[in-house]
């Protein structure tokens, strides 16, 4: 490369000449181009306030759509069509809990960028309890705009739908302690012993197939914005993203300057939603998109959900039970019970696609066993408060980090921070809502197709000219899609008859979930059909001996550098002898006899 000492790059420079390395400089042309590391920011480093805020900012983009979505979902079993005051509560609340659960998670949990929201595995058994003769014959909700009903009126509409909250409240704080048993106790860390690449990657996979009805909801609105969304993000992260563009900066050293600054890498998801916005306002205004709210392109409108943004008070601080005391009943618990198995099972996938997407070791067991108890203390925390949901990992932020390449933990913990301000400042909440729908299908597009292929990249450990590992690949993906997908039609689940209906509701759930199906059968399958360790790519996946003293120093540090606890904690817990055998407990470092159930070689990078 050429040596330019100009400190500061001429303005006709092309992409083709170079800049000065500089190696104190991230962002300098040499060290991006020549750099080896897939991610920009690894786990543990910590981007400039800026960079941090942007980022974050577009996490929370990133996970809007689906949050957002889930309190209009419940719109109707909860009885609130009609009260969108109701409504944007349900969505401050929600991002408020997000918040707080993503913080626990990313710090005490399984310690990885991964982000907390709403979960829909949570939706289909709220549904199905609310369809219950109980609830479904006491709900009338109002004809007419809320805010044109008498005081008793609106008193009566709201007990209505409060006395619904607090049963889903009921259900999921006590489903969730189940959730919670199951990770300190260790039951879903030992399963890990028999979890390979066979079995993560149709897991991971249905994740983001699963998905695609949510992504054809949101595009099919209009999907020349959908495409138009689509067309800027594969611009910003594929064509352009190795073009720096010039940016003001100011620094004691060079006082006034410019820098290169390489923004379609780091912000491609957010500028695109900013770009297509923007075009959308524009079309709205010239009247392009139609005013008929029963017209599909209708939801193409920056305007579609103003109303959420006119009904929404500026502040307003979520607290616990502000819906009242909530109440428990059998059918309730055992119904969510069945979504909250459901959201372990994609939890546990998306920690394997965080741990590659940001070039790390794969979480041990001790930090999944974390994971999955947090995942369950947040969803208590969302019981509490009132979300009308839990928690479990968002999917669509894990492919965020494939997108950007940027793994900081710090960048999600500053996007969980923003959860909470804009949870207790509503308008602002309000405001994002107004992101057209389609708009919101184009990002889902993508996402859910990089999803698709992190589970399908690992099959790289296996030997897949082995008709063993094709045949549970394929029959696992495409029976995990076809099974619910024909449970769902119609009258179908009537078929599962067992004569206990909390019994059948549970088995329906599970059987429409596709990550559970596929997962499971892949689970079976591959520990059934007899296959070597080496074609069944366990010799890859899982060290040999399975022990932390047969990794290498470097390997031993960096597990415990990401993976145990912060503050000292570790060392605290350490003190006192019987915490040896918590199955939460990082082990200790003179420890010979604990095991590190998963050990991946061939990561993008390693954590710094």
């Amino acid at each position: 490369m050429g040596e330019d000492t100009e400190e500061t790059p001429r303005t006709n420079i092309s992409a083709e000449e170079s800049l000065p390395p500089d190696p104190d400089d991230r962002y300098s042309w040499y060290n991006i181009i020549h750099s080896s590391t897939v991610v920009i920011y690894k786990l543990e480093e910590v981007p400039s306030i800026p960079v941090t805020i942007g980022l974050g900012l577009q996490h929370y983009l990133t996970m809007f759509g689906s949050t957002v979505s889930i309190p209009f979902v419940l719109a109707a079993p909860l009885c609130i069509s009609q009260n969108p005051l109701a409504i944007s509560d349900l969505i401050s609340t929600i991002f408020f809990v997000s918040g707080i659960s993503t913080l626990l998670q990313t710090t005490f949990g399984i310690r990885l960028p991964i982000v907390q929201g709403g979960t829909f595995a949570l939706v289909t058994p709220t549904i199905a309890i609310m369809s219950l003769d109980k609830w479904k014959t006491t709900c009338v909700p109002n004809t007419i705009p809320f805010d044109n009903l008498t005081q008793l009126q609106q008193d009566n509409q709201t007990e209505m739908w409060h006395s619904r909250m607090r049963e889903i409240q009921g259900a999921i704080i006590i489903s969730s302690f189940f959730q919670v048993f199951i990770g300190f106790t260790g039951l879903m860390g030992l399963c890990l012993r028999f979890i390979g690449p066979l079995t993560i990657a149709p897991t991971i996979a249905l994740v983001g197939l699963a998905l695609i009805d949510a992504a054809r909801f949101y595009a099919s609105s209009h999907w020349g914005m959908a495409i138009l969304t689509i067309c800027l993000i594969v611009l910003f992260s594929q064509y352009l993203e190795r073009f720096p563009i010039p940016l003001p900066a100011y620094s004691r050293a060079k006082k006034c300057h410019f820098i290169w600054f390489y923004i379609f890498r780091l912000f491609p998801v957010l500028l695109a939603i900013i770009v297509a916005w923007c075009f959308s306002a524009i079309l709205t205004a010239a009247h392009v998109f139609p005013d008929d709210p029963s017209l599909p392109a209708y939801q193409a409108r920056t305007d579609a959900r103003s109303s959420v943004l006119i009904t929404s008070p500026w502040i307003r601080f979520p607290y616990p039970f502000q819906w009242g005391l909530p109440t428990v009943s059998v059918a309730g618990v055992f119904g969510m019970l069945a979504g909250i198995l459901a959201s372990m099972i994609e939890s546990l996938g998306d920690y394997y696609a965080c741990a590659r997407l940001a070039g790390t070791r794969p979480p041990p067991q001790h930090a999944v066993n974390r994971g999955i108890a947090m995942e369950g203390i947040g969803s208590i925390l969302a019981g509490m408060i009132g979300s009308g949901n839990g928690t479990t990992s968002y999917s669509e932020n894990v492919g965020a980090i494939g997108i950007t390449r940027v793994a900081s933990r710090a960048v999600v913990q500053c996007g969980a921070i923003m959860m909470i301000i804009l949870g207790i400042l509503s308008k602002f909440g309000a405001l994002f809502s107004t992101i057209p729908n389609p708009v919101i299908g184009g990002v889902f597009i993508v996402m859910f197709g990089m999803i698709t292929a992190v589970g399908l990249s690992n099959l790289q450990f296996c030997n897949m000219n082995s008709s063993r590992n094709i045949f549970i690949t394929g029959f696992s993906i495409i029976f995990g899609l076809v099974f619910p997908s024909w449970l769902a039609t119609g009258n179908n689940s009537q078929a599962i008859a067992t004569g206990v209906t909390e019994l059948d509701q549970i088995i329906v759930v599970l059987l429409s979930t596709s990550m559970a199906v596929g997962g499971l059968l892949a689970f079976i399958l591959d520990n059934t059909i007899p296959g070597t360790q080496q074609e069944r790519g366990m010799l890859v996946w899982h060290k040999e001996a399975g022990k932390i003293s047969s990794l290498d120093q470097n390997a031993q540090d960096e597990l415990r550098r990401i993976y145990d606890l912060p503050f000292g904690l570790t060392k605290l817990i350490h003190k006192v002898s019987c915490t040896r055998y918590l199955p939460f407990c990082p082990p200790r470092h003179d420890d010979t006899d604990q095991t590190v159930d998963v050990e991946m070689t061939g990561t993008g990078g390693s954590s710094a």
